[in-house]
C-alpha cells in the first residue's frame, strides 16, 4: 500500500464589496514572473495558456485598481511594486506559519498512517525549525517520525520529562562559553544520555543584494541608519548572536536599532528581502532562498540528544541509518552553508564538550 502524506499550505482570500474573490493561482503566476522574468515561461510553469495568464493579470489589475506586472518589449515581464509586495506577503506568511503548520501536519500524518498502515515504530523528535530538519520526514522510512518544532530549552526539558525521544539543540563550533553550554550540561547526564550529530550550518548576516548600505560585520549593526530584524528570545540563533556581540564588547542584540522579531530563518530573510529591515542574522540557506547577500560569521553544530536506551529502539536505528546514508547527505549538500558529513555519529555529552574545548 502506498504511503499517504498530507501537506498543509496557507492560501489567500481577497474579496471586494461586490463579492469577487482573488484566484490563488495568481500568486503562483506572480512568483514565476518574479523568478523567470517572462510571462510565457511563467504561464507554462503554472499550467495555463499565455492568453489566460494575460487575462488573469488584467482581471486582477482591475480588482486592485493598479497593474501587478508590466510587459516590456524585448525585456520580458517584471512585477510592479504591488505585485512584488503581494509575492513578498505570501512568502512572509508561509515563513511565519511554517513551524505551526508543520506541527499540525506531523500530527495528522501520524493519525493517517495508523489508520491506513497500522502501528509502526515511532520516534518523537522535538527540535527548532530549520532547513535540514524539514528534510527528515522524507527520510522516515519504515518508522513514524513525530516531529514537533520547539526551541532548544523546551526540547531538552521535554526530553528530561520523557515527553520526546530526541531533543534538538545547537552549539557553535568554536567560542563556546560557559553560558551557552549551561543548558545542555544541566539537563544531560554523561552516563544516561547520548548526542547524535545532525548537521553543521553557517550563520551570518543577511543583507540586501549588492549590499547598498555597505554592511561589513557586527559593528554595523549598531549604526543608527541600520534597521535590524531579530529572532525571538530563547532561540538558539539569538543566543549565538548575543554571544558574538558580547565577545566584541557590544552588549546584546536587545540594544540594536530594531525592526522587530521573527520566528524562523526564512521569516528573517523575507523581512530583509521586502526592505522592511536592512539586516538580519541567520543561516546562509535562508539568504540564498530570498536572493540576499550573506556575510558568514560563525559555524554552528545542530545536535540531537537522547537517552542511551533510545539508541536501541528500532525507529532510532532506522533514523541513524538514514542520517549516515548518501541520500540524506546529498539532500543536505543542496542547502547553501550546510554540511552533513558527520551526521549520524553518536558520542557522550562529555566527549562532545571535551572536543569543543580543545
Amino acid at each position: 500500500m502506498p504511503i499517504h502524506k498530507i501537506n498543509i499550505v496557507p492560501t489567500w482570500s481577497f474579496r471586494d464589496d461586490s463579492g469577487r474573490e482573488l484566484d490563488p493561482q495568481l500568486f503562483s503566476l506572480l512568483r514565476h514572473i518574479e523568478t523567470d522574468g517572462k510571462l510565457t515561461t511563467a504561464a507554462k510553469a503554472v499550467g495555463i495558456s499565455y492568453r489566460h495568464a494575460w487575462n488573469q493579470l488584467n482581471k486582477w489589475a482591475d480588482f486592485f485598481g493598479t497593474p501587478l506586472a508590466e510587459l516590456q518589449k524585448g525585456r520580458g515581464a517584471r512585477l510592479t511594486e504591488l505585485g512584488a509586495k503581494l509575492v513578498w506577503a505570501e512568502k512572509r506568511v508561509i515563513a511565519r506559519l511554517e513551524p505551526q503548520l508543520d506541527n499540525i501536519t506531523s500530527d495528522l500524518n501520524l493519525e493517517l498512517s495508523r489508520l491506513l498502515e497500522g502501528t509502526r515504530p515511532r520516534l518523537r523528535l522535538q527540535a527548532s525549525h530549520g532547513y535540514a530538519v524539514e528534510l527528515l520526514p522524507r527520510f522516515a522510512q519504515a518508522f513514524e517520525l513525530d516531529l514537533q518544532y520547539r526551541n532548544a530549552r523546551e526540547a531538552l526539558a521535554s526530553l528530561g520529562r520523557e515527553q520526546c525521544d530526541l531533543a534538538g539543540f545547537h552549539l557553535p563550533v568554536s567560542m563556546l562559553s560557559e553560558e551557552m553550554k549551561s543548558l545542555p550540561t544541566r539537563l544531560l547526564k554523561p552516563r544516561a544520555h547520548r548526542i547524535i550529530r545532525f548537521i553543521i550550518r553557517q550563520q551570518g548576516l543577511m543583507i540586501a543584494a549588492g549590499n547598498p548600505l555597505g554592511i561589513e560585520g557586527l559593528a554595523d549593526l549598531c549604526r543608527e541608519d541600520i534597521r535590524f530584524i531579530n529572532r525571538e528570545k530563547d532561540s538558539g540563533t539569538r543566543l549565538l548572536l548575543d554571544e558574538m556581540l558580547q565577545r566584541s564588547g557590544r552588549g546584546s542584540s536587545d540594544v540594536l536599532p530594531s525592526a522587530g522579531t521573527e520566528f524562523t530563518h526564512s521569516a528573517i530573510a523575507a523581512h530583509v528581502a521586502a526592505g522592511m529591515a536592512d539586516v538580519g542574522f541567520g543561516v546562509q540557506a535562508a539568504a540564498a532562498q530570498f536572493g540576499l547577500d550573506f556575510i558568514p560569521l560563525a559555524k554552528e553544530q545542530y545536535l540531537m540528544a537522547c537517552h542511551q536506551r533510545t539508541l536501541e529502539q528500532p525507529a532510532c536505528q532506522l533514523l541513524l541509518q538514514q542520517l549516515r546514508g548518501d541520500a540524506f547527505r546529498e539532500a543536505v549538500s543542496g542547502l547553501p552553508g550546510y554540511d552533513a558529513r558527520l551526521s549520524g555519529e553518536v558520542l557522550a555529552p562529555d566527549e562532545l564538550f571535551a572536543e569543543m574545548e580543545n
